[in-house]
């Protein structure tokens, strides 16, 4: 899980890209960076650490101009240092990413034997060598940034950006959240919306298999596959900086834990009905109500959810007596469980971006299975 900002506008970004990557350091502490268009050029400042250290550097060595991606890191491939660090660079296009490559070893070494010398240990610097050489061949951003991704497998949300058309970011979802925030004359990218919070009310959430092209004037999305337009419809939201904040807690984690009580709360505020005694839901079941003949339930999630999850079966078989398991995620295969037609699969997570929790999520409804999420994230990926 990493971070991911991005701006195209009239603005100087550095400033605002390390906002939006203050408010994303719960996804990343390992490293940081930050790729801007300046003087013609692109200038790249990266450091290990915690974002602090980048924000000292840019004081050292500061950055100025219109468009620019940050990233902030959580070490998956390779070790927390600066080389490892993103975004990273080949030629005239740099990167920035969030998830896994599964087959970059297969492409590094096809890479490395045409020549391309790699500088981290990384599985993204994969991505903008293999942009940058579609590129080299007479392709446009958008088309080189397509091509490298029917190149890979894995789980991936990018910003690419390139000199050669230095007027606009290209991004591109599959298995992991992605943001486009629309401004007035400016438009700003992230992995998590409390990024965005002061900049936008009005959003774009990318769906797997999406390409967008960001400019300072428009957003246009596109179908991986076959390149075709499709039509997005932004959304409103209502939230204020102060909640992506720490509100006061030491670190986020403790902020998750302390919030997880309100959060219930706030989930089921609404859905409860008085008069008809029952929980209401968006999609109900074939009887009128989506709990009705719910003879088991399964609880999956990661961290501080699967302790919540703990805590929420002891209330559900003392309450509701029915049978509860609890399940780490990342330990659960839904389509070789022993569940039945009347089992209600219920995913909890904080962010509503854990890849674990997802997938489980996914593969549970793939398999028939009546599901629920539980998460205090408004258009995260779990929650959508």
């Amino acid at each position: 899980m990493c971070g991911i900002v991005g701006y195209v506008g009239p603005s100087d970004c550095s400033g605002i890209l390390l906002d939006g990557l203050k408010r994303l350091e719960y996804r990343g502490y390992d490293s940081a960076g930050m790729a801007v268009l300046q003087d013609g050029g692109i200038e790249v400042r990266r450091a290990s650490g915690k974002l602090s250290m980048l924000d000292a550097l840019l004081r050292e060595q500061p950055l100025s101009g219109n468009v620019g991606i940050g990233h902030t890191r959580w070490a998956t491939h390779g070790r927390p240092s600066e080389e490892n660090a993103h975004p990273h660079r080949a030629g005239n296009v740099v990167v920035v990413h969030n998830g896994i490559i599964e087959n970059y070893m297969e492409l590094r070494s096809i890479l490395m034997k045409a020549g391309r010398e790699f500088t981290s240990e990384t599985d993204t610097e994969v991505l903008s060598h293999l942009v940058d050489e579609a590129m080299k061949g007479g392709e446009g951003v958008l088309d080189a940034t397509r091509d490298a991704l029917k190149r890979v497998r894995g789980s991936y949300s990018i910003a690419v950006f390139s000199l050669d058309e230095p007027d606009r970011i290209i991004i591109a979802k599959n298995s992991s959240p992605l943001i486009v925030a629309l401004g007035e004359g400016q438009n700003m990218v992230a992995s998590d919306i409390p990024a965005m919070l002061g900049f936008s009310s009005e959003i774009i959430t990318l769906d797997d298999g999406d390409v967008g092209v960001v400019t300072a004037s428009e957003c246009r999305i596109f179908a991986l596959e076959d390149g075709r337009p499709i039509d997005k419809q932004p959304i409103h939201i209502n939230l204020t900086p102060a909640m992506a904040e720490k509100g006061g807690y030491k670190h986020f984690m403790l902020k998750e834990i302390n919030e997880q009580p309100r959060a219930m709360i706030d989930t089921m505020r609404g859905r409860i009905s008085m008069e008809r005694g029952a929980v209401l839901f968006e999609t109900e079941g074939p009887d009128g109500d989506f709990l009705a003949g719910i003879q088991r339930v399964h609880l999956a999630a990661c961290g501080t959810s699967w302790h919540a999850a703990l805590v929420a079966r002891n209330y559900l078989t003392r309450l509701a007596r029915v049978p509860v398991e609890v399940h780490l995620a990342g330990e659960f295969d839904a389509r070789s469980a022993l569940t039945g037609p009347h089992d209600l699969f219920v995913t909890i997570s904080q962010s509503g971006e854990t890849l674990d929790t997802l997938r489980t999520h996914r593969e549970a409804r793939e398999a028939g299975m009546a599901t629920l999420a539980v998460c205090n994230s408004v258009a995260s990926s779990l929650a959508m």
